[in-house]
């Protein structure tokens, strides 16, 4: 299996890397405030770390929903984050013609999972070169990640990771089907399980997403059993009071204790194969 080095952090073969952080940046302290406090409990916890925190969220429910603080000033507050905290920086890139400016920065290049068989995105943001991370669209099975495999490797890019976020089940409600984890896991590359974005409750709330946060350490538990590469999280000091993603995300404080979880069972599971 391919294994990818972001920027000295190895994902696949070898311990369970964390991808997490706020779903969106709201605020520029605020933000270096969560990734410092990322990397003190996953340095605590000895589990690598990857910042995540989008720049722009163009997939929101409302035309009033906040969207972040855009491009260039979120390449800016995560250029912060990896030359202060130290950590490899990852975001969402939505348009083919933000590819390049946004690999001047990132560590890892994102495909939001609505824009997974975008054929000009997918291939923009392998060309950069930079490790991609594709999340399998909630409507695509497992095994049609394939063909999304195929458009970042004739793009020249083999640094890919393929991230479950869970499955549409009927009307706002996702499932997570943990068949997809090895399946997807057998098309060569490593395998990323977003915990919170599967427990999301799309549209659930009228003019936004519901969730149910407190169902994130069962999926985890699951997940990490299932053998797993990294794990994905979107986190938040006071997720009651998020601008995105409210009902979903795993309140900061609740992280440690999970991590402890997730890497007793990682020890007795062994790596994935």
């Amino acid at each position: 299996m391919q294994t990818v080095d972001i920027s000295g952090v190895r994902v696949g073969g070898g311990p369970l890397v964390l991808i997490a952080g706020p779903c969106v940046i709201e605020d520029e302290e605020g933000t270096l405030d969560v990734a410092r406090s990322l990397a003190e409990m996953c340095g605590r916890a000895e589990v690598p770390l990857v910042f995540k925190a989008s720049y722009d969220k163009g997939n929101r429910s409302s035309v009033d929903s906040f969207r972040g603080p855009g491009i260039e000033k979120g390449l800016e507050i995560l250029g912060r984050v990896k030359r202060e905290v130290g950590c490899p920086v990852l975001s969402d890139v939505h348009d083919p013609s933000q590819a390049g400016r946004a690999a001047e920065v990132l560590d890892v290049l994102q495909v939001p999972a609505f824009l997974c068989r975008q054929t000009d995105l997918v291939t923009a943001v392998a060309q950069t070169g930079k490790p991609v991370n594709i999340k399998k669209g909630q409507f695509l099975a497992p095994w049609d990640m394939k063909n999304v495999v195929r458009k970042v490797e004739a793009a020249g890019n083999r640094r890919m990771l393929l991230t479950e976020r869970g499955s549409c089940f009927g009307y706002n409600n996702l499932v997570s089907d943990m068949r997809s984890l090895p399946l997807m896991r057998a098309l060569g590359y490593p395998v990323v399980f977003d915990a919170t974005h599967s427990v999301q409750l799309p549209g659930g709330e009228g003019a936004a997403s519901g969730g149910q946060r407190e169902m994130v350490p069962c999926l985890v538990r699951a997940a990490v059993a299932a053998g797993i590469d990294a794990l994905f999280l979107e986190v938040h000091p006071q997720p009651e009071k998020a601008l995105s993603d409210a009902a979903s995300m795993l309140r900061l404080d609740d992280l440690p204790p999970l991590l402890t979880i997730e890497k007793t069972i990682h020890s007795v599971v062994g790596r994935p194969r």
